[in-house]
């Protein structure tokens, strides 16, 4: 599927599951940031928007209604990312504003939040950069070291392995395609590496192909 139709797939659901305020502002669309964030950024990076929300709503520390351009929510994740224009975010607030949005963010950081925060032109100028940044992110949230270039694979990769763990019987590319979203070929081509590398191993007696995978737990320690 095309960046559009998995785009446009995943607004709709999210708007379907959306009521009151937070229908009202989705419904008026992803801002110019965010669509721009979303196709220079985070489709490159993964080719799946599985877990992210946009125009997250949160009650902050006051009991008010406060909104992530987007969330990534994971069971082990919780990310809040932002993607911030010069005037809306700078030269355009007053001093209680900064002030309000320096206590936003450390009372997400205290609830347990990992907050990652882009400029608008970094993500137009150099969406390259940020894309590095949130590899990162997950690598160091993975076990890798933060100083590693981690590729969007790898990071598929160890979202296999822990799923995996999980799953509690052996894994089926079946079970893959679903949990990550993503093509019969891809799928493949992630096993196939992944038992390559002996990061899983074959289950079952079937020597021409392979149909069931269990994780190579010598390879995690």
């Amino acid at each position: 599927m095309s960046y559009e139709e998995v785009f446009n797939s995943w607004y709709e659901d999210h708007l379907k599951r959306r009521n009151g305020e937070n229908k009202r502002r989705l419904a008026e669309g992803v801002s110019h940031e965010g669509k721009l964030f979303l196709d220079k950024v985070w489709w490159p990076a993964f080719l799946q928007f599985d877990h992210l929300y946009p125009e997250f709503e949160l009650i902050d520390f006051r009991e008010g209604r406060r909104y992530l351009d987007f969330a990534y929510v994971d069971d082990v994740l919780r990310l809040a990312i932002e993607v911030d224009g010069y005037n809306t975010h700078a030269a355009g607030v007053s001093r209680w504003q900064f002030s309000d949005n320096l206590a936003r963010q450390n009372h997400l950081v205290i609830d347990g939040w990992d907050v990652l925060r882009f400029s608008y032109d970094d993500v137009k100028d150099k969406p390259r950069i940020c894309i590095q940044t949130l590899q990162q992110y997950f690598g160091s949230r993975l076990g890798r070291p933060r100083t590693d270039e981690v590729s969007a694979d790898e990071i598929l990769e160890a979202e296999i392995l822990k799923y995996a763990m999980r799953l509690g019987r052996p894994l089926r590319p079946i079970d893959v395609r679903a949990h990550l979203q993503i093509g019969e070929k891809r799928t493949r081509t992630l096993l196939h590496s992944m038992l390559a590398n002996n990061k899983l191993l074959k289950h079952g007696s079937g020597e021409k192909r392979v149909r069931c995978y269990i994780v190579n737990n010598d390879k995690l320690k």
